[in-house]
């Protein structure tokens, strides 16, 4: 389980940081990156950051149900700690708030290559545009 947790922290946070430089998108929100706003707590009370993220994407509702369509590595999925890594839009039902970006995925990242992830991230990003 220790080695597990921190591989998928690992790849988190090397993912945010490379999605960070992704034109496609918008915002990342993860408390290991210092532009976060939860970063000062996060490493006053954490020895990792763990293996959640999201990001907003500059698109549309359609466009960012067609990222998560496009993904070959990522499942689809509401779920969280798994090895495997599970991608989801979040406010696809009317009950959410809609203070919730449309183009908000949230990334529950597993152990898997973390070149892999990114670049099948980075693929279906990139048919955005």
């Amino acid at each position: 389980l220790g080695v597990r947790v921190e591989r998928a922290a690992a790849n988190a946070l090397e993912l945010a940081q490379r999605l960070q430089a992704h034109p496609a998108v918008k915002a990342v929100r993860y408390p290991g990156l210092p532009t976060d706003p939860g970063f000062e707590r996060a490493s006053a009370q954490m020895r990792t950051f763990g293996s959640i993220l999201s990001i907003t994407l500059d698109a549309t509702a359609e466009e960012t149900d067609r990222v998560v369509k496009a993904l070959n590595i990522w499942t689809p999925a509401t779920s969280l700690g798994g090895v495997e890594s599970l991608i989801e839009r979040r406010r696809r039902h009317g009950s959410e708030p809609h203070s919730i970006p449309e183009s908000l995925l949230r990334l529950s990242v597993g152990i898997e290559n973390v070149d892999d992830l990114y670049n099948d991230l980075a693929a279906a990003l990139d048919n955005l545009k």
